[in-house]
């Protein structure tokens, strides 16, 4: 059942942060009690399904549940939460054993081996996280200042360097390697990829292009184009999240001005254009509206990096409106529309996968979960008052 148009974000209860962990994590236990093979990840349910469909360690979002595991452990520092997040995220070590075909190593191996390092500091995790941190450089162009985003696109498509806005999301592992014991020359790259893609891949009004194409010889921007959104000129809303994301995580970093404001600009036109109950529609340009389907997970990505944003803005108007906005988003998605609860054992309901290409449409997909979770979180840190 899609969720009903026109739903004031004033009319969803209030929510307790408490009360929706507790809920993610039973709603995880349900996947944990389904599926005992480590190698198996569970990736999507299908419209109208009340099952997952599974994944191995080559799909792009292999990396979304062993990290929505250590989100629960971290919450809940249980053997039960460490010994599932341990064996889910050793099953993707063997990703790094043969040549990287794309860029989806920092989605992989960051959330998965970002997360387990950071809670438990085992060294065999960081070494996993600077091979993989190399492993994704390999992509890198210096003369276009990228990483390249998909090898197969260069013929299929004629995209000689082709850069999806995703890939900022990568980044954090190039920031965190060079941090940690890996070459300088990594933070250098995740800083240019940031650079050259604020230079070229947004419009004049802060909207943004899926795919940017890059001469491969001298760097030159050729043209902005769509993959997954509704058209070459519309704003898709996953596409907008990742820019919001990704440029806010690099102003972290990098401390870089250029990257406070092109998030910034990133996330008030997204804010500015949102429907009535806050969660985006697929595109925002998408020409069906209000029947289109929503896409509850660019909603849990922007809610997470709107609320480290509010930490980051020096204007405390402006970041005190950053953190409303997050909490009206969370307060849609914690609500009987949004959440799966008895229908299935996912969080969130209404996310959209590929449109054009018809598949994972009105669906629940683990990413949105992961990143529901963190952003909750980050919540229950802001009000606890603890850093993020």
């Amino acid at each position: 059942m899609k969720p009903a148009q026109g739903t004031s974000a004033a009319a969803t209860p209030s929510f307790r942060v408490e009360e929706q962990l507790a809920y993610c994590a039973a709603q995880a236990r349900k996947t944990v009690a389904q599926t005992a093979d480590y190698t198996k990840l569970p990736r999507r349910i299908s419209a109208g399904k009340n099952q997952w469909e599974y994944v191995d360690r080559e799909d792009w979002t292999s990396g979304f549940w062993p990290g929505t595991l250590w989100y629960l452990y971290q919450q809940q520092p249980t053997g039960f939460w460490k010994e599932k997040a341990e064996g889910f995220t050793q099953n993707l070590a063997p990703v790094l054993d043969h040549q990287t075909v794309d860029h989806d190593l920092g989605f992989m191996f960051y959330s998965s081996y970002g997360n387990g390092y950071r809670l438990t500091k085992d060294p065999a995790y960081k070494q996993v996280l600077l091979r993989a941190a190399d492993s994704l450089a390999t992509l890198f162009n210096p003369r276009v200042g990228t990483i390249l985003s998909w090898p197969r696109m260069v013929k299929q498509m004629g995209w000689p360097h082709n850069t999806i806005m995703d890939n900022m999301i990568n980044l954090e592992l190039l920031f965190w390697a060079s941090k940690n014991g890996g070459r300088k020359e990594l933070y250098d790259m995740a800083v240019s990829h940031a650079r050259v893609t604020s230079q070229h891949h947004f419009r004049p009004d802060g909207t943004s292009y899926h795919v940017a194409v890059y001469d491969d010889k001298t760097g030159q921007f050729l043209k902005g184009v769509t993959h997954q959104g509704y058209a070459d000129n519309s704003m898709w809303a996953r596409g907008q999240a990742w820019a919001i994301y990704g440029f806010t995580m690099c102003y972290r970093e990098s401390r870089e001005p250029e990257f406070l404001d092109r998030a910034r600009k990133s996330a008030d036109v997204f804010i500015r254009r949102l429907p009535e109950d806050q969660v985006p529609y697929w595109d925002f340009d998408a020409p069906d509206i209000p029947q289109a389907p929503r896409d509850a997970s660019a909603a849990a990505i922007v809610a997470s990096a709107l609320l480290e944003l509010s930490t980051l803005v020096p204007d405390q108007s402006a970041a005190q409106g950053y953190r409303r906005q997050a909490e009206k988003m969370l307060a849609t998605l914690s609500s009987a529309q949004y959440q799966a609860r008895n229908q299935s054992p996912a969080f969130l309901l209404h996310s959209t996968g590929h449109k054009p290409n018809g598949t994972e449409i009105d669906a629940s997909l683990n990413y949105a979960d992961y990143y529901y979770l963190e952003a909750l979180l980050r919540l229950q840190k802001l009000q606890q008052g603890k850093p993020l």
